[in-house]
């Protein structure tokens, strides 16, 4: 069984018990406040479908700076940097097209980014939503086949618009109510997990889910392929050009990337440690922001720099269809599993995103 190989994995290397069911569905080893050495001090070979998008990328270059190997997987080359290795592999197209890519490659551990992940386009063009489930599917069988951890990236956006009844409180893993989705993309999102957690079942496949919430920082700025607030009202507000903001209401909780990756790191850790066997763990800053004072943020830090040329024009729309109009995070579980500590606040990651988008366009 894939959960004996973990196991003893972690004796081997730790020396440590066997786990041991915890509250909130999530299997730990004892030692869950503590650092996994000897991950630092291994080389371990990572897959990581959507290699080449902003997550992936980030991520990837993390893990090849900290000694580990890393085979990238993505419908396209990468267009931020030659040094992640990327196999050109459309998901979409089944189990066998991933595992005859990646035949000849020993993998550990299988992150799954790789996704639609524009809510409103998948309004659009609702099929990108099964399209999702397809590469989720695809991502699932090769580590069903190979016996690896399996590492999946999924979104606030499972939990819907829930949280209008208690706008005052974070929002926690157990708030997730499957019944009704918001839109097809967080449907897409939460048949994925649903699949992760039947694949844990059925086959003892150790995995993690991640909830990602608004990440932004490097290697998100190509806006012709893909939209994203914080770098698209940084290149209009820089321009002097209009911004229409859609729901005047909207509070989000904005995650910088380097703590988004860091998460996703010590999730890896946990797994291949054995301190972790099967868990969903919202990654985010625990923080709301208005999107009116985003604009706000960006244009005064643009203005200390002299590079605003004029005040923000600011329309108000009402929110689309299938759109989130408020989430807070509540990170304490991230913080009690894996040492998850967000380091950058909205305000310094805003100068970190304007500093490097001034400077970095993809290729």
């Amino acid at each position: 069984m894939l959960a004996d190989r973990i196991i003893s994995l972690r004796v081997g290397r730790e020396g440590a018990p066997f786990p041991f069911e915890a509250e909130g569905g999530l299997a730990l080893g004892l030692g869950e406040a503590t650092e996994a050495i000897w991950w630092k001090e291994t080389d371990v070979r990572v897959l990581i479908t959507g290699s080449s998008g902003q997550i992936g990328t980030n991520l990837a270059l993390r893990l090849l700076a900290e000694g580990h190997a890393v085979v990238g997987v993505d419908i396209r080359a990468n267009p931020w940097t030659q040094d992640v290795r990327t196999q050109v592999v459309d998901l979409r197209l089944g189990p066998g097209s991933l595992q005859d890519a990646v035949a000849d490659e020993g993998i550990e551990v299988v992150v799954h980014l790789a996704a639609h992940a524009k809510v409103y386009e998948l309004v659009e063009h609702p099929e990108r939503a099964i399209e999702n489930i397809d590469m989720t599917f695809a991502a699932l069988e090769l580590a069903r086949v190979r016996q690896v951890p399996f590492v999946f990236g999924s979104s606030r956006e499972v939990y819907g618009e829930i949280v209008k009844i208690r706008e005052e409180r974070a929002t926690d893993e157990s708030d997730a109510d499957f019944m009704a989705a918001e839109s097809p993309y967080s449907a897409s999102k939460i048949a994925g997990e649903a699949l992760v957690a039947s694949y844990g079942h059925c086959y003892g496949l150790p995995y993690v889910v991640f909830r990602f919430s608004n990440v932004y920082g490097r290697y998100d700025n190509d806006l012709e392929r893909l939209e994203r607030v914080v770098p698209l009202f940084i290149e209009r507000l820089r321009r002097g050009e209009p911004i229409t903001i859609f729901g005047k209401e909207k509070v989000l909780d904005f995650t910088y990337v380097d703590d988004c990756v860091a998460g996703v790191s010590a999730g890896i850790s946990r797994l291949l440690g054995g301190e972790i066997r099967s868990g969903t763990i919202n990654l985010a800053t625990g923080e709301g922001c208005a999107l009116t004072e985003l604009v706000d943020c960006i244009a005064e830090t643009l203005k200390e720099r002299g590079e605003l040329p004029r005040e923000p024009q600011v329309t108000y729309e009402p929110s689309r269809p299938g759109e989130v109009t408020r989430y807070v995070a509540n990170i304490r579980l991230a913080q009690r599993l894996l040492g998850y500590r967000p380091q950058t606040r909205l305000r310094e990651g805003i100068r970190k995103a304007i500093d490097w988008q001034a400077s970095f366009r993809p290729a």
